[in-house]
């Protein structure tokens, strides 16, 4: 049985870091696991524009701890009014890696994202022109449309559609949740990859549903039976470079999960490659980890490989049932478990 697991160190394809003092409880558990990290922009307001995006980044350099070697990847956040030349002079000036694709309504602060994607034809045209990322939340808001329905509908009505139309525009479709899904951008072209996180690899609709309502399984887009759940885990798995880590680990107060009306997301960003090794032990797959959480996502990006390197050993590591910071307590992905797999610090 292997005891330890050398590899390159990862990088974290999708991750919210908050702001505030938010920002400063959760920015060094993605940094001590992870050398780069894809940021989301959904703050509120926005991050819309270079400039917002530059002093964003100022935040949450100042925020890792200090000699953590943490790059932060910043993304610009689509409105139906974005202009296709700020996207542009952000690429160029080295400020924006990608640019997010919220459908207005879908998640955590998505309101101010795109209603139409016509609404963004423009920059969608500039962005495929110049070899820069769309990442996507891949799901469609109407109410008329099941909440386990909508990213296999979103593929059909919006996703298809876009690329047969811009075939050369470069999509990574967030946070993967279905059997269609994995179909789908399999059956693409190299300019489709797709991330997957860590709890709809070890979780199903039951861990949110059965024996109460369990807020702390509430993520969006939402885990689906077990069949999506069984289908992702093959493909993570499986050795395809079309897929990579992307932990979408999303901190909110204990309280406000425990609300009436729960927030979506969960908080995994301190055992996150432990989490993602336990299923890679468990579909005998440990030789296949360090293409998924290290190679596949910089070669999709047109980055350079991470030369330092982390070790796991397989030691025990104790989930603590909530985590208490000056900001908020929060409850991480499987507080109160132990998970096999420790990173050596």
């Amino acid at each position: 049985m292997t005891k330890t697991l050398t590899i390159r160190r990862p990088d974290d394809w999708h991750v919210h870091l908050r702001d505030g003092a938010m920002l400063e409880a959760v920015a060094r558990h993605t940094a001590r696991q992870f050398a780069r990290a894809i940021v989301m922009p959904n703050l509120s307001p926005p991050v819309t524009n270079v400039e917002l995006a530059k002093a964003y980044r100022e935040r949450i350099v100042a925020a890792v701890p200090e000699g953590a070697g943490f790059t932060p990847l910043m993304t610009c956040y689509l409105t139906d009014n974005t202009d296709p030349e700020e996207v542009r002079r952000g690429f160029e000036e080295g400020v924006f890696t990608a640019a997010k694709l919220y459908p207005a309504g879908a998640t955590t602060n998505s309101d101010s994202g795109v209603t139409d994607v016509a609404n963004i034809r423009g920059v969608l045209e500039v962005m495929a022109e110049i070899g820069m990322v769309l990442c996507v939340h891949g799901e469609v808001t109407s109410a008329d449309v099941d909440v386990f329905d909508r990213e296999a509908v979103f593929i059909e009505r919006i996703l298809a559609p876009l690329l047969k139309d811009l075939p050369q525009l470069k999509v990574v479709f967030e946070h993967l949740t279905s059997e269609e899904g994995v179909q789908f951008v399999e059956s693409a072209g190299v300019n489709v990859a797709a991330t997957i996180t860590p709890q709809h690899l070890h979780i199903n609709r039951n861990a949110m549903l059965v024996g109460g309502m369990r807020p702390h399984a509430y993520c969006l887009p939402v885990a689906k039976r077990e069949k999506h759940r069984l289908a992702l885990r093959r493909a993570a798995t499986g050795g395809s470079a079309k897929f990579f880590l992307g932990t979408d680990s999303a901190p909110h107060a204990r309280e406000a999960k425990e609300s009436d009306c729960g927030c979506a997301g969960i908080f995994n960003a301190p055992f996150a490659l432990e989490s993602y090794c336990a299923v890679f032990e468990a579909e005998n797959a440990l030789d296949r980890f360090e293409s998924f959480a290290s190679e596949n996502g910089p070669k999709f990006y047109g980055l350079p490989l991470n030369e330092d390197r982390i070790t796991l050993e397989r030691n025990g590591c104790e989930v603590p049932g909530v985590l208490e910071t000056p900001a908020a307590d929060l409850v991480p992905f499987h507080a109160g478990e132990t998970l096999q797999w420790r990173l050596v610090d």
